[in-house]
């Protein structure tokens, strides 16, 4: 102890020594080494301070830094002062001294020395229990004081070393244990190691047992636990306890009714808590409780729930659009808490599942989509395919459905390739611009549209319904006030088809709209004739200017009012006529008629016009004329001149409805005739029938063919025999020529024509027989003919041809041949070449065709019932 009293001193002087120095000794370096400070007894309170400063030799400079080469605790570094207290072990310990560079030091560190003996504390009794499970030895020793050394042993009493911390829970009954710890000698204060004696009484707490907790579905499982026993949900308790928590009713009750839990109460995790108190004269061992949690779920259904994705898009918006989600529960109430949700996404370029974690709250749950998964026009489908609570012990088995709902980036409408046409239209009325856009969608766009030309207007708008690239819309009549040409240009265009959103896109396309001017109705008039009852009544338009084709709408007033009527016409020299119907003119007097609207036909432009009128009368019809039947040959061929009444005044037609009257030399027919009286005012009474017979005689009829053998010499007296009627037919060389009498010869192939006279109504027949007769009906046996032997082509009249008369009358068929004594053919003859003149016609070789005189040969063929040709020889003289 004298020693560490000189240390103490020591530092007292350091202080001192410092203090009344003056500042010039600053410049000194970290002085001397000290060779060792032994500390034996590190418990004295004098220890917690010790200033290593005082304990350097020579004259070390102040201001420096100190380190603790032994990295141990208790040093401050920038003091100096040192708590011994705090090293744990006894032992030799260096600390340096750095000293602030100074000029002409040499040396700027010295190294201070410090021994601290052995220090084993003061041990003590402590009681502890089991329930702590393990113990701290070191918590023995008597906490007044400094406590001991931590690098001695703790062995039992009996010399059994000890593991610290030890372990007490398995202690099942009060036990005292006793240790010996012991800390190893530093030699410079003593040669032994030092011990000290500890006690630890153990003490054994009361058990509330184990817990098993319990997870149920509250909606589906819990028809088993009506009648739950808790003291089954512990292990290894100790009896005599109480439970608290919902449902129990006294300190005795251990049973509940978890179906009636949680109808009442509905889900959640309901704690349970089983209190077994310690023994009165255990004041270490605390009362112990274990707790049984009961987790009763409900069973979530999502039927009906929504997922809703704001929002579509324009084409134009991909880059920089935000997506949120937000899914609303449906018929049941989804309780508020964090829920895993999974959801996928299949569209344009794209087909993922993803998931969130987020909190359901008010029956909401929102979250972020990212804008990564659309990048392309079209329609996407968010399908929400999981919803799960993180709380959830997946007890209960969710009513799920994937729900889902359709993201839609519309694409920019484009008028590319777009074409207008439209109709030509007229001044003041409304156009439809037809609209061709091959890549325009179907849908509604509201347009805005330039007008240029002969009329002007901008920024105009309008609404078109686009189907299969086609679609229209109205430009309205107050901007078509001048005829010409104007074009059409849409600018901008616009889908409208959704209320949000409503996608735009510039456009030009252009189309040119002819407007056409309205009908000139200045110089319009009308006039009308004076006409008779019943009769059409025209009305002559002038003053069209240049229309071709018109329409006149009109009416009738005064003594023959009517509603509007519209004719239609061509329009010739600005001028057009029209009949106004009869039906509209049912009473004579004074009438009027005013056109009310003129429209052009070939543009359909119209306009109204005023005080185009004309005023005239419809004249009353006369009394019909009286009439008898008539009779007429028809052979006279009577003409209307020839009936009665007869007059100017009256007029003859051929029906009671023919406007139109006959000529007074129209032939008369048998049928009925109508005549009317025409009034001074030109007006023609109601017909009155005259029913007309014109009597005719029918032709005579053959009874048998017109053949006769022309050499008997027939006569018309035997044609007519042949008739009929022999005794009243006449016969006559032409339709109108002479009358034949009936000694007259019959011709060959003459045409004779007959008729007939009817004695009752004298009159001759009309109609005629025409006959042709023939007068080759022959019987050759009896009839003979002459073949002449020569003749005489010297033009004197007499004899100048070869004919063998009446053959064709027996031999209609024949030919003739005639040759030269050459055998040169001469002459070839038949019925229409009868007679040989002596001229050559086929190619003989005699000069000029002239047959000279001499003796011919000719070859007869008869052509009729197989009778041989006949020969013979003929002479020529001239």
């Amino acid at each position: 102890m004298a020693k560490n009293y000189t240390g103490f001193l020591h530092i007292v002087l350091f202080f001192i020594f410092f203090t009344l120095l003056p500042s010039k000794l600053s410049a000194q370096c970290a002085g001397d080494d000290n060779v060792n400070e032994v500390i034996c007894d590190v418990s004295d309170p004098i220890y917690q301070t010790v200033n290593l400063f005082s304990l350097l030799g020579g004259s070390p400079v102040p201001g420096g830094t100190w380190s603790d080469n032994n990295n141990l605790r208790g040093l401050d570094v920038s003091t100096g002062v040192l708590n011994a207290q705090l090293i744990r072990s006894g032992g030799t310990y260096l600390y340096t001294y750095t000293a602030p560079a100074t000029s002409g030091c040499t040396d700027n560190k010295a190294v201070v020395t410090i021994t601290i003996g052995a220090y084993v504390g003061v041990g003590s009794e402590a009681t502890v229990c089991n329930e702590d499970k393990t113990f701290n030895l070191f918590t023995a020793f008597d906490s007044k004081v400094m406590g001991p050394h931590t690098n001695g042993r703790f062995t039992y009493d009996t010399g059994e070393p000890v593991e610290n911390p030890i372990k007490i829970g398995e202690i099942k009954t009060k036990t005292t244990l006793r240790f010996v710890y012991t800390v190893p000698a530093v030699l410079d204060c003593s040669p032994n190691d030092k011990s000290t004696n500890l006690e630890v009484t153990v003490l054994i707490g009361p058990k509330a047992g184990d817990p098993s907790d319990l997870i149920l579905c509250g909606t589906t499982d819990l028809a088993a636990y009506t009648n739950l026993d808790l003291n089954d949900q512990l292990a290894d308790e100790d009896s005599g306890g109480k439970w608290t928590g919902i449902g129990i009713t006294s300190n005795t009750d251990h049973n509940i009714n978890l179906q009636e839990l949680f109808d009442t109460n509905g889900p959640g995790v309901y704690s349970y808590t089983y209190k077994v108190l310690a023994i009165p004269d255990n004041n270490i061992c605390a009362d112990d409780e274990a707790t049984v949690k009961i987790t009763l779920e409900k069973r979530l259904d999502f039927t009906g729930s929504k997922i809703v994705v704001n929002s579509d898009i324009c084409e134009s918006e991909i880059s920089t659009a935000i997506y949120s989600a937000k899914i609303t529960q449906g018929q049941d109430t989804i309780p508020d808490g964090i829920y895993d949700v999974s959801y996928s996404i299949a569209g344009p370029g794209v087909s993922v599942s993803a998931n969130e974690r987020r909190s359901f709250f008010n029956g909401e749950f929102t979250f972020p989509i990212p804008s990564t998964y659309f990048r392309q026009v079209g329609q996407y489908t968010i399908t929400v395919t999981r919803i799960v609570s993180i709380s959830s012990k997946g007890k209960c088995v969710n009513i799920f459905s994937p729900f889902s709902t359709i993201l839609t980036i519309y694409p920019l409408p484009r008028l590319t390739n777009a074409a207008l046409t439209s109709l030509p239209v007229c001044q003041n009325d409304a156009a439809t611009i037809q609209v061709t856009a091959p890549q325009l969608l179907d849908g509604t766009y509201r347009i805005t549209y330039n007008i240029n030309g002969d009329n002007l207007a901008l920024g105009e708008t309008a609404e078109m319904l686009s189907v299969g690239g086609k679609a229209s819309f109205i430009i309205p009549g107050n901007l078509n006030t001048r005829s010409g040409l104007s074009v059409i240009t849409i600018t901008n265009i616009t889908n409208i088809t959704n209320p949000a959103p409503q996608c735009s896109n510039i456009a030009n396309v252009a189309g040119n709209l002819n407007i056409n001017p309205l009908p000139n109705a200045v110089t319009v008039t009308a006039t009308v004739n004076d006409y008779c009852l019943n009769a059409n009544v025209t009305v002559a338009v002038s003053g069209l200017g240049t229309l071709t084709n018109a329409s006149i709408s009109y009416a009738l007033s005064e003594s023959n009012a009517s509603a509007v009527q519209t004719i239609s016409k061509l329009v010739t020299n600005g001028k057009l006529d029209f009949v106004v119907p009869a039906e509209l003119l049912l009473n004579s007097g004074s009438t009027k008629i005013t056109l009310l609207n003129l429209t052009n036909t070939v543009t359909n432009c119209d306009v109204n016009l005023i005080n185009v009128t004309d005023d005239f009368v419809i004249n009353p019809i006369p009394l019909a004329p009286i009439v008898a039947d008539q009779q007429f040959c028809k052979v006279d061929e009577a003409v209307i001149a020839n009936l009665e009444p007869k007059g100017a005044q009256y007029k003859w037609y051929n029906s009671a409805t023919a406007t139109t009257p006959l000529a007074v030399d129209f032939v008369l027919k048998t049928e009925d005739y109508f005549v009317r009286q025409t009034s001074a005012a030109g007006c023609t009474s109601e017909p009155a029938k005259v029913s007309v017979v014109i009597n005719d005689t029918p032709a005579p009829e053959m009874n048998e063919t017109a053949d006769f053998c022309g050499l008997a010499n027939p006569k018309i007296s035997d044609l007519s025999n042949k008739t009929n009627v022999p005794l009243t037919v006449a016969w006559y060389d032409a339709v109108d020529g002479n009358l034949l009498p009936s000694t007259t010869l019959l011709v060959h192939n003459a045409i004779y024509y007959g008729y007939d006279l009817n004695e009752t109504t004298r009159c001759l027949s009309e109609n005629y027989k025409e006959v042709k007769v023939s007068l080759q009906d022959c019987e050759v046996a009896q009839y003979e003919f002459f073949i002449p032997d020569g003749f005489s082509p010297n033009g004197d009249g007499v004899n100048d041809s070869f004919v063998i008369k009446d053959i064709e009358f027996l031999y209609p068929n024949y030919t003739l041949e005639i040759y030269n004594r050459y055998g040169n053919g001469m002459y070839k003859g038949d019925n229409s070449k009868p007679a040989w003149d002596g001229k050559n016609y086929e190619k003989s070789g005699i000069a000029g065709g002239i047959a000279p005189n001499g003796v011919y040969f000719y070859v007869l063929h008869f052509n009729k019932d197989n009778k041989p040709p006949k020969q013979g020889r003929l002479y020529l003289n001239r």
